[in-house]
């Protein structure tokens, strides 16, 4: 060997390190204390997982997976890996995603899948045309009050109770949401503090925020 002939050290031999996929059973002591949180119908079932190339289904186009606990609503969002990770986040508690025209991407995008990973086929979500159709399609699932999240508010997110089935309304990364909407909600707008040299957040570690704190009040 080279190493050898060379008088050279022998070389080293990295051992791959193995990382142990994560999950539980639906029977599990996890599985159980998230029914207990949100709700044995939230826990809902666990299904096979698309390839990664899949295609996110149509929203709404298939059975419920599971009974939200809350509605995230991203107001005419401009980035798909922000959609995507938001989608994660609804799957993870239970959430159900609501995207509202016009969209900054189409549905199939790369990178919107990449952020969801293969958690498409588990997310409860839909697409609407315009904030007046939200409210129509939010008052016939009998959905809660609708809480409106802007950098221009001033009263804390963490301010409120929240309730199960209430309604988490984010806007676009670069405009936020319209000011005739923010006006028209002024008694639920609220915001989450940050330092001035920040002008905003990143939107989906908005959702996930406030998101997990309605399911800390819950919890307490």
């Amino acid at each position: 060997m080279l190493w050898v002939a060379m008088g050279w050290p022998p070389p080293m031999v990295i051992e791959p390190i193995l990382t142990p996929r994560v999950g539980f059973r639906r029977n599990s002591t996890t599985c159980r204390s998230l029914a207990t949180l949100f709700g044995p119908s939230a826990v809902g079932t666990s299904r096979r997982r698309p390839p990664n190339n899949s295609k996110p289904p149509a929203g709404g186009d298939m059975a419920m997976k599971y009974s939200p606990v809350l509605h995230v609503v991203l107001h005419e969002p401009e980035i798909p890996p922000n959609a995507g990770n938001v989608g994660r986040t609804c799957v993870a508690i239970a959430a159900k995603m609501w995207l509202v025209r016009p969209l900054g991407f189409k549905l199939d995008d790369y990178y919107l899948r990449r952020a969801g990973l293969d958690y498409w086929e588990e997310l409860e979500w839909e697409v609407v045309d315009s904030w007046a159709d939200l409210c129509r399609r939010l008052d016939e699932s009998g959905a809660g009050a609708q809480w409106l999240f802007s950098a221009r508010a001033s009263r804390p997110y963490t301010e409120p109770r929240y309730a199960r089935g209430d309604v988490l309304v984010f806007g676009s990364e670069s405009r936020g949401l319209p000011r005739d909407l923010t006006a028209a909600h002024a008694d639920r707008l609220l915001t989450i503090p940050s330092r001035p040299q920040v002008r905003s957040l990143n939107l989906a570690n908005c959702a996930a925020i406030v998101a997990y704190e309605a399911l800390r009040q819950w919890s307490v």
